[in-house]
This record gives C-alpha cells, sequence and structure tokens, in this order.
C-alpha cells in the first residue's frame, strides 16, 4: 500500500522542482522531506527523480506516478468533502445537468427552490447540450433533448417534461411582423442566422424540417447561441428560428411568429439515476422540473398578433 501522505510530499517535490523548497511549502525539514521520497522509491522500486543542476526533475516514471497522484488525491479531496459535508450536518451533493436555454429559463427557479428546502444539501450544476455515453459521467439528474419516446440507457429513467416548438424571431418591420404565424417554406428566401454553432441536435431537427419544407436555409450568420443571434436579428442582419424557450428574453427590436406546416418540435426530458432516484432532493428536482414545465405556455400559445415578446419562450415560474 501506498502511502498517501508520501505521495502528497512528493508531488510536492514534482511540483517545486527541489526537496528544499518543498520542505519550506510544507514547513518540514529537507531532510524529513528527503526521507520519505527515500522510502517512496523503496517502497516502489523506482527512480522517481534524477539530478538536474541543484535541483530534481522527475524521471520518465516519476512523471507517470505523478499524473496518477494528481488523480487519486483529487478523489481524496472529494472524499474529505464529503466527510465534512457529513459532519457538519449536510446531506450530500446532488448534481444537476442542463443545456443553455434551460438554464436561462428554469433552473433559478428550481435552484432557488432546492436551496431552500434542502439547504444541507451541495448542488453541483454543469452546463451539457449532450447525454454522455459513459454511465459515469452522468449527472444525478440531466434535463435534455432528445426525439420523442427516447431510451435513456439502463440505470437511468427518462422522465417527459415537455415538447418544445420552433418559433421565428424577426425584426421590427419585417414583412410577416403582425402575423399569428408563417408557413416555414414562406422564410426560405430570408437571410437566415444561425444560432447553434456547434450543429447539435436542435439545429438539425431545424434543418430536417426545411428540408421538409423544400428548401435549405440559407445561413448568412453563423451565431455561437441564441442572445448573440437574437442581437444580430434586432441589428436587422437577417432572421433566426429557434426552440420557443430559447426565445425566454428576446430583445425590444424583435417580434417572434408561430412556425407552421411544419413545425419543428424538440422534446425535453429529465433524465434521472436510478441509484438517486430514491433521495428526496432528486425527487423533488424531478416534481420542480414537471412543475416549471407545466407552466410554460405552449406554441400555440405564443406571439399573439405580432406582441414585442414572443410569450412562448417565457416561463411562469410558480411562487
Amino acid at each position: 500500500m501506498l502511502d498517501v501522505h508520501r505521495l502528497q510530499i512528493f508531488r510536492s517535490v514534482v511540483a517545486s522542482g527541489s526537496v528544499q523548497t518543498a520542505a519550506a511549502n510544507l514547513g518540514y525539514t529537507p531532510s524529513a522531506v528527503s526521507q520519505h521520497i527515500t522510502a517512496l522509491q523503496r517502497e516502489t522500486g523506482l527512480t522517481l527523480f534524477a539530478r538536474s543542476g541543484r535541483g530534481l526533475r522527475p524521471t520518465a516514471a516519476g512523471n507517470a506516478l505523478a499524473a496518477e497522484a494528481d488523480r487519486l488525491l483529487a478523489r481524496l479531496g472529494e472524499a474529505e468533502s464529503l466527510v465534512t459535508d457529513l459532519r457538519s450536518g449536510r446531506t450530500g451533493s446532488l448534481t444537476i445537468a442542463y443545456f443553455a436555454s434551460v438554464g436561462a429559463a428554469w433552473m433559478p427557479h428550481v435552484v432557488r427552490r432546492l436551496n431552500s428546502d434542502f439547504p444541507g444539501v451541495r448542488l453541483d450544476l454543469e452546463l451539457s447540450e449532450h447525454i454522455p455515453l459513459s454511465a459515469e459521467e452522468r449527472a444525478d439528474v440531466q434535463v435534455a433533448v432528445a426525439r420523442s419516446g427516447f431510451d435513456p440507457g439502463t440505470g437511468f429513467t427518462g422522465h417527459h417534461l415537455l415538447d418544445d416548438p420552433y418559433v421565428a424571431v424577426l425584426p421590427r418591420g419585417h414583412r410577416f411582423d403582425g402575423r399569428d404565424e408563417v408557413d416555414l417554406a414562406e422564410l426560405a428566401d430570408d437571410r437566415w442566422i444561425d444560432n447553434d454553432f456547434a450543429r447539435g441536435w436542435c439545429r438539425a431537427n431545424l434543418v430536417e424540417a426545411c428540408t421538409a419544407a423544400g428548401f435549405a436555409p440559407a445561413f448568412h450568420v453563423e451565431a455561437h447561441d441564441y442572445p448573440t443571434a437574437l442581437a444580430f436579428v434586432e441589428a436587422g442582419i437577417g432572421l433566426t428560428v429557434l426552440p420557443s424557450l430559447g426565445a425566454a428574453h428576446l430583445p425590444d427590436g424583435v417580434t417572434c411568429v408561430r412556425v407552421v406546416r411544419p413545425t419543428p418540435v424538440r422534446s425535453i426530458y429529465a433524465v434521472v439515476h436510478d441509484a438517486a432516484d430514491h433521495t428526496p432532493a432528486a425527487r423533488a428536482t424531478l416534481e420542480l422540473l414537471r412543475e416549471v414545465a407545466g407552466s410554460t405556455p405552449r406554441g400555440q400559445d405564443a406571439a399573439a398578433a405580432g406582441s414585442a415578446t414572443c410569450v412562448a419562450g417565457r416561463v411562469r415560474a410558480p411562487s
């Protein structure tokens, strides 16, 4: 068994490049640090350092052990954080992954309620546009976009939250300003602003709908995200088509219109890890997501007669 304390001293010597500097950083004598390094080399049967001038440089074996020690010490730090949480009365942590437009529209309400109802739970939030293939990399709860009826994989359960139809966001004064709805094919000759530089699922879904309508959208500007694309629309550069939830916060100089014939739709799911499903915090998260999704108006209720904001994208979070 390797001594963890000895590995920590070894990492300090690797980082500083000398026994004297490591000793000063750790508050030890150089002799004590040298004894630990000698003992570690004896335990491993490896030469971990070579002389380099007045200092030391790690050998190939030393570099490999240092990299593994980094991973081990990081996991040890996580375990120590858990012990600290439990000792202080906190009840662990919950990881929640979400994609960008849900982060802006839903997560502030969800997190506020979780903090209020579970003050002892540490929430680890992460932005993730895709469900990781590896189960080990997945969050306890992930809000994800998928096709209707998708299989989340063994050990996970998918809960349908919302079908989110797409809308067209237009600059004020556009020829369709004031319309309740517009056929997708009517937008074929406009200058389009791409809002998904990563070429993700939502963009592919839109392009597929355009193909079904008999055209390929002419993207004249590529933006990395929805807010940037909306700013370009406000500047009069073109239009953008995006899920209604992405239009939750529109600039003043734009209007939004329902897209029909066909209406691209993305389905939003909460994917819950079965190992976390029994915990009160995970169950509450799922219920909060259902609550906020249920309060989100559907696309057919949106953009009444060219209003300045797209009601379809606004979330009326419960109090």
